[in-house]
């Protein structure tokens, strides 16, 4: 025989388990059925003996194997027992009555006695009750018939072939069913237990295999998020690069032809005092043109060098409430002249960690942004243009929120809001910087700016920095920039 696996062993332990506690519950059944069973055979006393004395005799031995059963009932129910003394204490549902019937045998005749069949229905118990083991099952029927002989042999009582052969012939014949419907159930009992067993452990194998399978699902996808995200950084980073390089070649082109241009409008302006007063009026108009221009050309190259280099920027403890104020009033003129009011509601005392220059002239943009697209709805009867600004601080972060009741952006421009050179509107209305140097500017401070809309109600741009330098996250940074 070869010896028995790890993975058989596991199965006995757990089945030698069960079966202790099958055996537990099952004796519990069994010492009730005792102490309900045992004082209702009081009625076939009176019917088989005609002495009271008897009757009453029998009626008391029933009674104290019903309070027998009682105690072993309490005694199955504490849990301080071991395993050793369980088994003996749950022995005590079958010997308790099976010493009251041998009592009752021995005082009616011996084997003449028509009790011997309350052993025969104790057998049964063993067998249908409390499905006892093989090894319980010979134990029971061995110190059952054990009683039934001590019982029969006590002196004095008479002696009867016949029915000692009929008695022995129904209780062997009982033990022998009890204990061969034991063997093969106790088989069939274990290899339903094993299968089951088996079938539990191939269950939480499959579901730890799905947990980890879900774990590392979920690293992969992590992995390929991140993947992903640097492969965007390093396409990022050489749009950048290559920008950076053109517009410094741009810039240096522009700007030197810019700086003789200032040279001769500053030159023509000192000359231009010598003119006739008719004329230099005329001249001095022109003259304040051409400066307008030449300023705005200065813009535009200053716009492209922050757009190329966006970090490195002096942050500071910024009052939001302050730079608000100031770039509303930026853009005051505008705001009356259309009639288009404005609403905040920014927290008391609300810092963030930038620029101040830098975050007016985010604000500045957002707000231009909002009056532009203010500016191209037709508004129905009852409802009037507005700009609702918004801000508050959370978990170290600074949110400030830009929104309009315009016309909003359509989904399919939504995600190209921030991309350089992208715009929405009419030629000389915008060049797609705007948007696009706001997002680096945010990025140059751990920050971020995000957009939502709902074409025809608003659209809101929601910023997000820093409050102080010790909430500052080099790992946080918004998307990149797409070219």
């Amino acid at each position: 025989m070869k010896p028995p696996t790890q993975t058989g062993l596991k199965i006995r332990e757990a089945y030698r388990r069960y079966t202790l506690a099958n055996s537990l519950r099952n004796s519990k059944v069994a010492c009730v059925l005792v102490m309900l069973l045992m004082p209702a055979g009081y009625l076939m006393d009176r019917v088989v003996f005609q002495e009271e004395a008897a009757q009453f005799h029998f009626l008391w031995l029933r009674l104290l194997c019903s309070g027998l059963a009682g105690l072993v009932f309490l005694a199955l129910n504490w849990s301080g027992w071991r395993e050793p003394t369980l088994r003996v204490i749950s022995a005590g549902w079958y010997l308790a009555p099976s010493v009251i019937i041998c009592v009752m045998v021995a005082e009616t005749r011996g084997l003449s006695s028509t009790y011997y069949a309350g052993l025969n229905l104790v057998i049964l118990a063993v067998s249908s009750v409390i499905q006892a083991t093989l090894w319980e099952s010979i134990v029971a029927v061995g110190i059952i018939l054990t009683l039934y002989i001590l019982a029969c042999a006590v002196p004095g009582l008479p002696f009867d072939p016949k029915m000692a052969f009929n008695n022995g012939f129904f209780l062997l014949c009982t033990s022998a069913i009890v204990i061969t419907g034991n063997y093969f159930y106790s088989g069939l009992r274990f290899r339903e237990f094993a299968l089951r067993f088996e079938l539990d452990k191939s269950k939480n194998e499959l579901e730890e295999s799905n947990q980890k399978l879900s774990t590392q699902n979920v690293a992969l996808a992590k992995a390929n998020q991140e993947t992903r995200a640097a492969e965007m950084q390093l396409v990022q980073s050489e749009k950048l690069a290559s920008l950076g390089r053109f517009s410094a070649g741009l810039m240096h082109d522009v700007l030197n032809p810019l700086n003789y241009s200032r040279t001769g409008t500053f030159t023509l302006r000192k000359k231009c005092r010598n003119l006739p007063p008719e004329m230099k009026a005329e001249f001095e108009a022109i003259l304040t043109d051409v400066e307008d221009g030449l300023k705005r050309v200065d813009n535009i190259v200053s716009d492209l060098r922050t757009f190329t280099h966006p970090g490195g920027q002096a942050a500071e403890s910024t009052d939001i409430a302050e730079v608000l104020n100031m770039a509303l009033r930026f853009v005051s003129s505008e705001l009356t002249d259309k009639n288009f009011s404005v609403d905040t509601a920014v927290a008391p005392g609300q810092k963030a960690w930038i620029s101040r220059n830098h975050m007016i002239l985010v604000l500045v943009n957002l707000l231009e942004n909002a009056i532009d697209a203010l500016e191209d709805k037709q508004f129905p009867a009852g409802e009037t243009p507005v700009i609702h600004i918004t801000g508050h601080a959370k978990n170290g972060r600074s949110f400030l929120r830009v929104r309009d009741n315009g016309p909003g952006i359509d989904p399919q421009h939504l995600s190209k809001v921030f991309d350089p050179f992208y715009t929405t509107k009419d030629v000389g209305k915008g060049t797609g910087l705007g948007l696009s140097i706001c997002f680096g500017i945010l990025r140059g401070y751990s920050g971020d700016i995000t957009v939502a809309s709902e074409p025809g109600k608003f659209c809101a741009f929601t910023l997000e920095l820093p409050c102080d330098s010790e909430n500052v996250t080099p790992t946080h940074h918004a998307e990149p920039i797409r070219l």
